[in-house]
């Protein structure tokens, strides 16, 4: 594996450039080191064992990538959630400035056309990764994703910004019950989060996790409008800390949750890949590159699923991920918000607040 780590207290990021992914994230917080993303247990096994159909994104599946399509490549010739998920990135250079960091890659394959540029940028004291990711010309729509993964050893909680509602595609993750299962009722939809659909009745509070036992299941959460900010908060029991996922929602109008708790009983998932939550902020339909480009249901609801690349100009795609730590004792997350000093803060539903300090400008540039 080659890779690429880079330093700034309090974040240490790791970049795998064989795929892109982010392979290690470690964040200080005051005597505590966080380790906030997930990596397959596969990843660093030398003797694993994949079938010869299995992408490069899954076998070296861990932290956050960046998904172009997102989900299944329907239109050009490329594995499961594009190129930038699944090949090599050239790291370009790395910019100090002040008190900031950022390196620069280039994926060594075109998206549709596109070059495609990432940008990891850390700033010192913050407990955050800036990331964007640029398409320069190309023709054609594209869809695009982030694919962060949150692991949870004992469960834990998921709070987010306001949403329309949730909704599962036309069919179940894993439909055949010789390789897995799926929980959850497809096709449905709810507009409330703590009780969505079961397949075999009754319902699922989607706001804590597990939703339920051996099982691999996937939704989508759309994003009210009239909001500048949107966010997903993990709240980890045992690892006593909080996973903060950032977005702006008009670029990045929804938000799609992926389940993975033993649900997959075929290599390399073999029933290992527990306590998984991914939280893949997307501008996408989920049933693939196709679907986004053409009219679909999300766009029918006035949902945009893709970007319009075009020769001579440049689309850019920001996010931000970090951590902070959590008391056993606290109390689910309320909302996120910015105050005017430019602090993200953090109200606790039992009326706590912890401010933690953010560069607030990143998403709006």
């Amino acid at each position: 594996m080659t890779t690429c780590t880079l330093e700034i207290d309090p974040v240490s990021l790791t970049l795998d450039l064989s795929v892109g992914h982010i392979a290690e994230l470690k964040i200080r917080d005051g005597q505590r080191m966080l380790t906030p993303l997930h990596r397959a247990p596969w990843a660093d096994d030398p003797f694993a064992v994949f079938p010869e159909s299995t992408p490069p994104n899954v076998r070296r599946l861990s932290g956050d990538f960046f998904c172009a399509p997102f989900g299944r490549n329907d239109v050009e010739d490329a594995p499961s959630h594009g190129w930038p998920a699944n090949s090599a990135w050239d790291h370009l250079e790395t910019i100090r400035q002040d008190d900031r960091l950022t390196a620069v890659f280039r994926l060594q394959k075109p998206v549709m056309g596109a070059i495609v540029e990432k940008r990891i940028t850390l700033i010192a004291g913050h407990p955050f990764v800036y990331q964007e990711h640029c398409f320069i010309g190309g023709t054609g729509s594209i869809s695009a994703a982030h694919h962060v993964m949150v692991h949870m050893a004992e469960g834990g909680d998921l709070a987010v910004s306001p949403k329309l509602g949730a909704r599962t595609p036309p069919e179940a993750l894993e439909p055949d019950p010789a390789r897995g299962r799926s929980r959850l009722a497809y096709p449905a939809e709810s507009k409330d989060l703590t009780a969505f659909p079961l397949a075999d009745g009754g319902t699922a509070d989607l706001t804590s996790y597990p939703v339920a036992e051996r099982h691999e299941d996937f939704l989508t959460l759309v994003e009210a409008p009239g909001q500048a900010l949107a966010w997903s908060v993990v709240s980890r029991k045992a690892e006593q800390d909080r996973v903060i996922v950032l977005k702006r929602p008009d670029i990045l109008p929804v938000t799609m949750l992926w389940m993975s708790n033993g649900g997959r009983d075929y290599a390399p998932w073999s029933g290992r890949h527990t306590g998984v939550l991914g939280i893949e902020d997307a501008r996408a339909s989920p049933l693939g590159h196709a679907d986004s480009s053409r009219d679909n249901s999300f766009t029918r609801r006035g949902v945009a699923t893709a970007f319009e690349l075009h020769d001579g100009t440049t689309i850019r795609i920001r996010q931000i991920v970090g951590a902070c730590t959590a008391e056993i004792a606290d109390s689910k997350v309320a909302e996120l918000y910015e105050e005017k000093d430019g602090k993200l803060a953090v109200r606790l539903k039992g009326g706590a607040v912890r401010r933690i300090t953010y560069d607030s400008a990143f998403l709006t540039k």
